[in-house]
């Protein structure tokens, strides 16, 4: 008995030991990507003034964008996102909307609001799609270059094949039906296709957090902090996930995720590959992580590129329903992914992709919500059984999560010294203190949806959106 007793205290010491060490490094990969996207914040604010936006407006040269928007049920905001993206500074785009069966009233806002008329247009089947296409409308006599597109539901995947078939121009760019743009969004994005077009494949934004903003005529007039604590932690959340980290990956040439949320394309590649995946549920980072093997296999020379300066706005969730569906469905994303693609894992044939990229995912993304639980269960039972010392305890949440609040405020100054969009002090003092929420409750409840979101991956049960109810956007008077 004793030595079952010594046998469960040194388990119980070396998983411990292993687990702050997990933590330890995470925390410091983070770190890393946060200097190399400062590295690059740097580089970009010095040739921010010789950046030639003006001379791309202006350029014949200049590719021409489909922005592709699919909406389902999103009447609260659809309005505002389309009249932001009709105002967008570019020279030659189209925005096709297209709505994925919608159950409320968001064709008729549209119908409404820009005057549509039923007109004939063929919808070639470059990539396959499954619901039926029922009608294409345009505005009667107003000059906006829209066009929305009614179909059966089919998902999210089947509504951007459907409009990546209507496209006429040779970039697409993905936008969320609760987005909105900033003005000089589609320039910045399309810089680096029109800087290196035969290299470039892809371009990815920022994904801000919208919620508490004020919007006029669908563009983002105020920026503030969100009324509310769950879309403020969110916030901080966006600004180390999708502006330092992709940033810093972009950097080192390892980017595999671009946001569905505005994330542009070269058509042609899009094409080539087939679309996007009907049988995964992270269909935009899927298809990066596609166009990465598919141009490697045939050893081309490509880039796939983050650009920290355009943003795209985009509601979080308010609630802990909603938050919970999105993020077991991000993960379930990501595992789905990685299985897919697992053939790339470790395989030098893939470059820094295989070697890199798809090994730390593995690690640090799709293991990392287990080893979080892991900790939280394991380090308690430590201490009971008399494996661990209240002095190893202490050291624990230094490395797991105070490690991790000083991470969040790095990342928190990096952005406000570069780009400064919250100019209150109050914001300023709201998403300091969200920065040391983020550690205590919701990364644990999230790890809990995120563990949720792989087994259901693993089972390969129903893939299932869920109700991601909006409440729209606040409209400044």
């Amino acid at each position: 008995m004793i030595e079952v007793a010594a046998w469960v205290r040194e388990f119980f010491r070396i998983t411990d030991v292993a687990i702050l060490t997990y933590f330890l490094v995470i925390n410091t990969s983070y770190l890393v990507l946060i200097l190399f996207a400062s590295a690059e914040f740097i580089r970009h604010l010095r040739h921010q003034p010789f950046a030639g936006l003006d001379e791309m407006y202006r350029s014949p040269l200049t590719p021409g964008v489909s922005v592709l928007v699919p909406a389902h049920n999103e009447e609260a905001g659809i309005v505002a996102s389309v009249q932001g993206m009709l105002a967008l500074r570019y020279p030659q785009f189209e925005v096709i909307v297209i709505d994925d069966g919608s159950g409320d009233g968001t064709f008729d806002r549209l119908k409404d609001e820009f005057d549509l008329i039923e007109t004939p247009r063929v919808v070639p089947p470059e990539v396959p799609t499954k619901g039926k296409v029922t009608g294409v409308y345009v505005p009667r006599l107003r000059p906006e270059p829209l066009i929305v597109v009614r179909k059966e539901n089919g998902g999210k995947t089947d509504a951007l094949n459907t409009g990546i078939n209507l496209a006429r121009q040779p970039l697409v760019c993905m936008v969320d039906a609760d987005s909105i743009l900033d003005p000089q969004a589609l320039l910045t994005v399309a810089k680096p296709f029109a800087d290196d077009p035969l290299r470039t494949a892809a371009t990815g934004g920022v994904v801000r957090v919208a919620n508490g903003c004020s919007v006029v005529a669908g563009r983002i007039v105020e920026v503030r902090m969100p009324p509310r604590w769950l879309p403020r932690v969110q916030v901080v959340e966006y600004l180390r996930a999708f502006l330092l980290g992709r940033t810093g990956w972009s950097r080192l040439g390892g980017l595999l995720i671009i946001s569905g949320a505005f994330g542009m394309f070269r058509r042609d590649l899009v094409v080539e590959v087939g679309g996007l995946d009907h049988d995964t549920i992270g269909e935009d980072a899927e298809l990066v992580v596609r166009l990465h093997r598919h141009l490697r296999e045939q050893k081309r020379d490509y880039r796939v590129v983050f650009v920290a300066e355009p943003v795209s706005w985009s509601e979080a969730p308010s609630t802990v329903k909603v938050l919970g569906s999105q993020r077991r469905r991000w993960h379930r994303g990501i595992t789905e992914i990685l299985w897919k693609h697992r053939r790339m894992l470790g395989n030098p044939r893939y470059g820094r992709i295989g070697l890199v990229a798809m090994p730390y995912y593995v690690l640090f993304e799709f293991l990392a919500p287990v080893i979080e639980l892991a900790g939280v269960v394991m380090v308690p039972l430590g201490l009971a059984v008399g494996a661990v010392n209240v002095e190893f305890a202490f050291r624990f949440l230094l490395v797991a999560y105070g490690y991790a609040m000083v991470v969040n405020l790095i990342a928190l100054a990096v952005e406000e010294f570069t780009f400064a969009r919250y100019t209150r002090w109050t914001d300023l003092a709201y998403a300091t203190l969200a920065s040391a929420l983020e550690n205590i409750g919701y990364r644990q409840v999230t790890a809990v949806w995120r563990v949720m979101g792989a087994w259901a991956a693993i089972r390969k049960s129903r893939q299932v959106w869920g109700v991601m109810t909006r409440t729209g956007f606040h409209e400044a008077r």
